[in-house]
């Protein structure tokens, strides 16, 4: 089997899975279980000064039969004291000493960064992750997302950590910003060494229509909260991808965001991470999630003759490029599989009101069976996402891939469009219908 074993900066772990800090790795029976489920590290829930929590917390977003694919959460740090957190973790390393134990740490001045830095370590703490991205109520008190959006204050306080700190230091990032890549370089450039992201997002998940509070609600009012889960992977693979391929973004990258199984994890160390760290998967569904994702890794890095995460790490990332560097020339078309088809029509609404008119219906037997008009079609995938049955249709190349022209080659060579009514325009040729034809439609 490949060796699935994990090193970020130096913080080793039997795998790459990590449970991030969150209500999942608040206590010490919590992360003792996960690791006993098959863990690989966890980091705990962040330690400062104890707050006091609301009743409640969390907000869910639903869309039709998929619950949760969208979390909210209004929950601040630990409100437990310091010296159960430190006990505890002592305790986790003793009965765990080859798994990770990462600190998540959040305070304001100096004097206090040194001393809770000393403490965790002196706890058997393996690594510390600094805390800049939450974005509801420490940010409020100068700490959380209020350092992460300023690089030179984010700079200065790694510099702070670094001055006492004996073992390596994440600093976490929040995705509440214009560009993440100037946080991370903030980080490296501080002395950190390790970056995660990302953290979760400013938001408000829906509003109860009756009562006019959103969620969740807290005796009549609520709060912005902090999104998380599924939905936010995709924004998640970006920032983490922007990163990876900066020339000034040197520090090795734990994965975070909306990871609930082995194929989410793997997308993000092609792209660029060295380990993953799970929480709204855990929430919903528990630790034993990983008794499923840890062979499922192993078996996808055999399947593709990888020996090591090493191996796998940014093997997208080569694959992705600015829009001005893709091929011009290549095209596809779509294909609609008629035995598979099972006539809901669903490719021909998206494609005539969505898109480019490119399917017609043909009475058959009394059904309107959907096809391509091979001519109008664009290649645009709409048809193939929106399609409920698998592999219905599917898109097929219709150039021999010889030829290679991209936008940036028809600027260079004078050949792109100038000006509004340019007969080197795209959709020259395109046939669309007249606009009063709309109104025959049935």
């Amino acid at each position: 089997m490949p060796d699935i074993s994990s090193n970020l900066a130096g913080i080793k772990s039997p795998n790459p899975f990590w449970l991030a800090s969150a209500p999942p790795t608040n206590s010490g029976y919590q992360v003792m279980k996960a690791f006993d489920a098959g863990w690989g590290g966890a980091v705990w829930k962040t330690l400062g000064v104890p707050v006091v929590n609301v009743s409640s917390r969390y907000g869910g977003v639903n869309y039709r039969d998929s619950r949760l694919i969208g979390l909210n959460n209004i929950e601040l740090i630990t409100d437990r004291p310091l010296k159960d957190n430190l006990h505890e973790i002592e305790e986790v390393k003793k009965y765990f000493p080859d798994h990770a134990v990462v600190a998540s740490l959040m305070v304001e001045s100096r004097a206090e960064w040194h001393q809770i830095v000393k403490d965790v370590e002196n706890a058997g703490a393996d690594g510390i992750e600094l805390n800049f991205g939450c974005p509801h109520g420490m940010c409020e008190r100068g700490m959380g997302s209020a350092v992460g959006q300023e690089p030179e204050v984010l700079k200065t306080i790694v510099g702070w950590v670094k001055e006492v700190s004996t073992v390596p230091v994440i600093v976490k990032l929040t995705p509440n910003i214009s560009d993440i890549t100037v946080p991370a370089q903030a980080a490296d450039e501080g002395g950190g060494d390790a970056i995660s992201l990302i953290n979760t997002i400013q938001s408000l998940v829906g509003v109860d229509i009756d009562n006019f509070v959103p969620y969740p609600v807290v005796d009549g009012k609520s709060t912005h909260g902090g999104y998380c889960g599924p939905a936010v992977k995709p924004i998640a693979l970006n920032m983490l991808k922007n990163c990876a391929q900066h020339t000034n973004v040197n520090l090795p990258i734990s994965g975070i965001g909306g990871i609930e199984n082995w194929r989410d994890a793997v997308e993000y160390i092609l792209l660029g991470a060295t380990n993953v760290q799970v929480c709204t998967a855990v929430m919903h569904f528990g630790f034993g999630i990983i008794r499923e994702m840890i062979p499922g890794l192993e078996n996808y890095m055999v399947e593709k003759g990888f020996d090591s995460l090493e191996d796998m790490r940014g093997k997208a990332l080569g694959n992705v490029t600015n829009w001005e560097n893709l091929n011009l020339k290549h095209k596809v078309i779509a294909d609609i599989d008629e035995e598979k088809c099972i006539g809901c029509q669903l490719c021909y609404i998206a494609c005539e009101d969505g898109a480019h008119q490119a399917i017609g219906l043909t009475e058959n037997n009394g059904t309107r069976v959907p096809h391509i008009i091979e001519d109008n079609c664009v290649g645009c995938n709409l048809c193939s996402i929106v399609c409920p049955v698998e592999d219905c249709i599917t898109m097929v190349r219709k150039d021999d891939g010889t030829e290679v022209v991209t936008w940036k080659d028809r600027q260079e060579e004078g050949s792109a469009p100038t000006t509004f009514n340019d007969d080197r325009a795209g959709g020259i040729g395109h046939w669309v219908p007249e606009p009063k034809d709309a109104l025959n439609k049935k």
